[in-house]
């Protein structure tokens, strides 16, 4: 018996050495067959080569056309008279009209007076609004709306705004925030 004892042990020892022999062949087998199939096939792609020539391609003729579009006449619409000229004719012509306006003077440009301490530390009368809310057009105290200008009028500069009258408080005669807008 002593001897049916130890052949088993060692068909038990050795299954799991097949075991992993069997393992290791299947995976070699399996390696051959993958190397079998992959490896005739070609490594390169034209796909990406044919994408790069149609790239080539598209920006060629996108630069051609931007370059035509820059440097010749054509009519754009030949019924409302609209045509299209070369750039650099385009910036000669504007740079002539240009050079014949005369600028606008620019007035001096109005800064915000400075409140006192006391004017900003006290509340706000409960039916004024705040600096910087905006209130409906039809709010009475709404500011009527300005006409659209193209540039700022010359104001008179703080020098010679007049002073106010002997007994009334500086910051009243100041103008409020909606005012010097």
């Amino acid at each position: 018996m002593a001897n049916a004892e130890s052949i088993r042990q060692i068909a038990r020892s050795r299954a799991p050495l097949s075991t992993w022999l069997a393992v290791v062949l299947i995976f070699a087998l399996f390696g051959v067959i993958v190397l079998a199939i992959i490896g005739p096939m070609p490594r390169g792609s034209d796909y990406e080569e044919t994408r790069a020539k149609k790239r080539i391609e598209k920006l060629k003729t996108v630069r051609e056309d931007a370059e035509k579009a820059l440097n010749t006449y054509a009519w754009i619409d030949k019924n409302k008279g609209v045509v299209q000229i070369p750039i650099s004719r385009a910036m000669e012509l504007t740079t002539a009209q240009l050079a014949q306006q005369k600028p606008l003077p620019a007035g001096p440009i109005a800064t915000p007076q400075a409140q006192s301490p006391a004017a900003r530390s006290s509340p706000a009368p409960a039916g004024s609004p705040k600096p910087g809310a905006v209130q409906p057009a039809g709010s009475p105290s709404a500011p009527a709306p300005a006409a659209p200008v193209t540039q700022p009028a010359a104001s008179p500069s703080p020098a010679a705004q007049a002073s106010p009258p002997a007994g009334a408080s500086p910051a009243a005669a100041s103008p409020s925030p909606a005012q010097s807008l």
